[in-house]
């Protein structure tokens, strides 16, 4: 049920709000190191495909296994663990805290973490340089624009070290010319570092930077593993 090698996969979900279902049926794998794009029009059950995948959200049937485990068996304190420390995310308007400054965001999730606020500062220093942006790091996120501040959740998402980054239609808000910056920067860097990436998107030029397409359409996406 779980293709071979696959670091989070899902099988068979499904997900109704009310009486209109959101997921009938979605599958989904994604491998160490591996960049996937989640493709589809809105409304289509992308976004909650995402949601559940990231254990935001739980489904109504089907099941989840990251490295082995499924979600469903674990806690809310696992779940939310995990995504404190083995996910990372990136929204479509960065969601950024205002009263924080661009490094102090960047560190922030290795200080909920425990990391001493020095040490996390330091690994903000580094990814926020390795995404272009390290001379705004005294800047407040309402001070920067909106390509700096995106690559600042970026590097914020990668901080932490996870192992699988949720991006949201992480260049919905911005140009053409920073999407294309924020999508480069963004797979170079989980490429180096062996993160999995799972991109929501509806836009065929963002898709383009990932290493596979899995299309969501009516709440039902066939991963072509699955499907093997």
């Amino acid at each position: 049920m779980t293709p071979a090698g696959s670091l989070l996969a899902a099988h068979d979900l499904r997900k109704t709000y009310g009486s209109t279902p959101a997921l009938d049926g979605a599958s989904f794998s994604v491998h160490p190191g591996e960049v996937v794009a989640v493709m589809g029009p809105s409304g289509s059950g992308k976004s909650t495909l995402l949601h559940c995948l990231a254990g935001i959200i739980t489904p109504d049937s089907g099941t989840i296994t990251y490295d082995g485990r499924e979600l469903s068996a674990m806690s809310d304190a696992e779940r939310s663990a995990l995504r404190r420390s083995v996910f990372g995310f990136v929204f479509q308007f960065g969601q950024l805290v205002p009263e924080l400054t661009c490094v102090e965001n960047v560190a922030l999730p290795l200080r909920l973490n425990g990391t001493r606020r020095k040490d996390a500062e330091r690994t903000a220093r580094t990814w926020m340089e390795r995404l272009e942006v390290e001379d705004i790091g005294s800047k407040r996120p309402g001070e920067v624009s909106g390509g700096q501040g995106q690559r600042v959740a970026v590097a914020r998402a990668l901080a932490g070290s996870p192992k699988v980054i949720f991006a949201d239609e992480p260049t919905g808000a911005l140009d053409s010319l920073n999407g294309e910056r924020v999508m480069q920067l963004l797979t170079e860097a989980a490429r180096s570092a062996n993160v999995a990436v799972v991109l929501v998107t509806h836009e065929a030029r963002v898709a383009a930077y990932s290493d596979r397409d899995v299309t969501v359409r009516d709440g039902r996406a066939r991963d072509l593993e699955h499907a093997a």
